[in-house]
């Protein structure tokens, strides 16, 4: 099991991204992966995230480029496990909504709070994949085990 959860974050604010990226780059077990549009985000799913952290609006980049929403669809497309984030500057209970009805993870406002919510978010992440390395190496002693004994 790897000791390191990657990580992305898609925004079109530079300025938030980057603190985004420094604000949890600072830890050696998280891989930290940023993009500025939702293209280049869902073009490294590749890569196998554990996490994406996902803005709502995505356009201001590239003024065509795919909004958050249907960034979320396209991802639950390719990978319907992996936990998506949304991130939104307004506080919209219709937006919230369209974002949880495709299975978003999470729905976080921008504000105050949003880093310690998504610190304990990744935290808990992080948490369940020791978790679920310490199950499968516990499942492939036991098998080993009960192969010695045959």
């Amino acid at each position: 099991m790897s000791k390191t959860i990657t990580i992305f974050f898609a925004d079109d604010n530079a300025l938030y991204l980057k603190n985004l990226e420094l604000t949890f780059n600072s830890k050696p077990y998280y891989n930290i992966k940023t993009f500025a549009t939702a293209e280049l985000c869902i073009e490294a799913l590749s890569l196998k995230p554990d996490l994406i952290i996902l803005d709502y609006y995505l356009n201001s980049v590239e003024e065509n480029a795919m909004d958050g929403l249907h960034a979320l669809k396209k991802i639950r497309e390719i990978n319907n496990t992996v936990p998506v984030v949304m991130l939104s500057t307004e506080e919209r209970e219709d937006i919230a909504e369209k974002c949880m009805k495709h299975n978003a993870t999470e729905f976080i406002i921008k504000g105050d709070i949003s880093f310690a919510r998504l610190r304990e978010i990744i935290t808990m992440v992080f948490l369940d994949k020791q978790i679920e390395g310490d199950l499968i190496s516990s499942v492939h002693n036991a098998i080993r085990k009960e192969a010695g004994r045959a």
